[in-house]
């Protein structure tokens, strides 16, 4: 798939993911909330900012942030005006007047040079097609010395909330194996490509850190309704898949989460990689 078309079924299917995304929004929000917090951290926001989040999704990153710049701006966007419109109204709830919503491809972003203060993305760059090039479009917004923070996951082998049924659906054949260097969750996992990349872009890299999270469902049916009601791999294939299918990717996944049992159904870790930057 070239980039231009992995862009347009990628968008298609952010456009379709974004009510489920709103849906599961309070339950992403608290188990991602360890990752926007040691962010928010890395970006350290001054009062009178102006901030960008790149890939917001439901906005809950930034909307941290915009409570420590006072009369400054933060500019909400996202690549799927459908996940635009998700943080426009969450941002309402939170009566946040200092938020500006608009739609943006990060890898070519509608604003000018030296426009912004601090940038933060979380869980976007790895699902990019052209990283370095998002990267170095963060890099030509940023002001000198302002401050990009950034997530992304770690390994598989570290993240078996996703991995665990990602090799149950690949043993399956119900998706296809990843192809080096394409978009995915754990692409940007190895520490040097993703210092490399950000030095490659012009920035100055200051820390790099871990952050682990914790999925807790009571049982795999849960899981399974809130895989599917977010969308991405996991859905695509479990929706496309027999009635067979589903009761084998069910039984696989039972036993697959039996090493994290705990009394009241499953924790499922995972871990994902902060990363704070100057440009």
């Amino acid at each position: 798939m070239d980039r231009e078309e992995y862009k347009r079924t990628s968008l298609e299917n952010w456009q379709t993911m974004a009510a489920g995304w709103e849906r599961m929004r309070p339950e992403v929000e608290r188990v991602m909330r360890p990752v926007s917090e040691r962010m928010v951290q890395a970006l350290a926001p001054q009062p009178g900012d102006t901030l960008l989040e790149l890939a917001a999704g439901p906005g809950d990153t930034g909307f941290l942030a915009v409570t420590l710049i006072g009369d400054g701006r933060l500019v909400s966007s996202d690549f799927s005006s459908e996940m635009v419109e998700v943080a426009r109204r969450r941002s309402a709830e939170l009566e946040l007047a200092n938020v500006e919503h608009r739609v943006i491809d990060a890898e070519e972003i509608d604003l000018e040079d030296d426009s912004v203060d601090g940038v933060l993305c979380r869980f976007g760059y790895m699902l990019m097609p052209d990283p370095a090039a998002a990267l170095a479009e963060t890099h030509r917004v940023l002001r000198r010395d302002g401050r990009l923070a950034l997530g992304v996951w770690s390994t598989g082998a570290r993240n078996p909330w996703i991995s665990v049924a990602g090799r149950i659906l690949l043993d399956l054949g119900l998706t296809p194996p990843p192809e080096p260097d394409t978009p995915g969750m754990f692409v940007l996992a190895d520490e040097e490509r993703l210092r490399g990349l950000l030095q490659g872009a012009g920035f100055v890299v200051e820390t790099v850190e871990d952050v682990p999270v914790l999925f807790e469902y009571p049982d795999v049916d849960a899981y399974l309704r809130r895989s599917v009601d977010t969308g991405g791999m996991f859905a695509r294939a479990w929706n496309d898949a027999t009635a067979d299918q589903r009761a084998t990717i069910t039984a696989r996944i039972v036993d697959g989460f039996e090493p994290f049992a705990v009394d009241g159904g499953y924790e499922l870790p995972g871990v994902a990689v902060v990363a704070g930057a100057r440009a």
